[in-house]
């Protein structure tokens, strides 16, 4: 305990000394999001200072091994430095979903090599990640994929398409699940393989949703060369050939995770319902919000919001000590987006019929409006919340089949 709180007393001071202003204020949505990728352009001065100082302690990835550019803290340090992060507000230096899916998926699965050579970029922010797994026809039965990767000698040829690829248009390289066996039961035959977003015969197209914003992609695969090994010793493929399927469920708790805890706020600093709507319905004498209904209604999300976090918490605890996430994961995606979900509805409760408002400076563009009907889409992306709720009835609850 006496280093564990000399560990605290040392992360306290050096937050205090290297995280700057700026970057100790709420995020005002996505724009504020640091993803990295070598086209990124940093938003502030702040900004690039805050990622580079922290990335250079591994604290992007504070449990990654020092080796491959983590900042080799234990469970309970990494515990610490979040709650001291959180203490001064300190917005993440750093978010990519090579942090939070590749990452894991290499460090269980991946060789030496493999580490060595994409780890430290993704901790550094040098490289931006997108995930290729689902298909027009394989959505919730992602094992029906059809996309085909052939032995061509020295390289891969990869043919077919995925669909809802996140930020595909904004990528350096994408993981992807393809069909190595095509005769083989769809759960084996797969394959888990790394492409670069640059090669001859990869294109994108951006999906419009009904908030106007396009996160989403198409991806196509023509003819795309894949070499064996991006270099020497690093194969393109993680884990075994043709068995992809095992990397791909070990890094779908992974997303679901990540997915669930946008629904706490921890990812991303999602505004708050409750300034959100001290803003726009005012406050009373006291600075209590005006509205004692609404107040009530806010009050009670918040304490879920925070028994919510606590559960994750716990549970990534559990997991860190050897009982594994599992099944887990999906009671966190289902409970973090359903109640993303509502804590949006609050905020648009509070802006009443103004937070309809599509366009204009008053509104920044129907931001309120927008990032509501994004929130539509958390219960679908990663696996749907009726998907969750039978891995939850099934695995943890170990209910009878109907």
């Amino acid at each position: 305990m006496a280093d564990l709180e000399k560990f605290r007393a040392e992360t306290r001071a050096w937050l205090e000394e290297n995280c700057p202003p700026d970057m100790r204020k709420p995020m005002r949505g996505e724009e504020d999001i640091c993803w990295g990728g070598k086209r990124w352009k940093f938003q502030s001065e702040a900004q690039k200072i805050w990622l580079e100082r922290m990335a250079a302690r591994g604290w992007t990835v504070p449990t990654w091994p020092k080796e491959y550019g983590g900042g080799g803290l234990s469970k309970e340090e990494a515990k610490i430095l979040k709650e001291e992060m959180r203490r001064i507000k300190a917005r993440s230096p750093l978010e990519s979903f090579g942090i939070w899916m590749l990452g894991p998926a290499l460090l269980e699965y991946g060789a030496h090599e493999q580490k060595a050579h994409f780890l430290p970029p993704i901790a550094r922010g040098e490289i931006r990640w997108c995930q290729g797994y689902s298909e027009p026809n394989a959505g919730s039965d992602l094992a029906s994929l059809q996309c085909r990767c052939e032995d061509r000698g020295d390289h891969w040829l990869v043919n077919g398409q995925k669909i809802w690829t996140s930020y595909a248009d904004e990528s350096d390289w994408i993981f992807v699940l393809v069909r190595t066996d095509r005769e083989a039961p769809k759960h084996l035959g797969i394959s888990f393989i790394l492409i670069d977003m640059e090669s001859p015969g990869v294109t994108t197209r951006p999906i419009r949703l009904i908030s106007g914003k396009s996160p989403f992609c198409e991806t196509f695969f023509d003819d795309v060369k894949v070499p064996k090994e991006h270099a020497p010793g690093v194969s393109a493929v993680v884990g075994e050939l043709n068995r992809g399927w095992d990397v791909a469920k070990y890094l779908l708790t992974h997303e679901r995770e990540m997915i669930g805890a946008g629904g706490s706020g921890a990812i991303g600093g999602a505004a708050s319902p409750g300034e959100v709507a001290a803003r726009l319905v005012g406050v009373d004498e006291t600075g209590r919000l005006a509205d004692p209904i609404l107040r009530g209604r806010i009050a009670e999300a918040e304490i879920d919001g925070w028994a919510f976090l606590l559960t994750m918490e716990r549970l990534k605890d559990e997991a860190k000590a050897g009982k594994g996430m599992g099944a887990k994961s999906s009671m966190l995606k289902y409970y973090g987006t359903e109640f993303n979900k509502r804590r949006y509805e609050l905020m648009m409760d509070a802006a009443g019929s103004d937070g309809l408002e599509w366009e204009g400076e008053r509104s920044e563009d129907g931001k309120l409006a927008r990032s509501w009907l994004r929130t539509k889409a958390n219960s679908i992306e990663g696996g749907t919340s009726e998907v969750q709720l039978n891995i939850i009835a099934k695995r943890i609850l170990e209910l009878p089949d109907a």
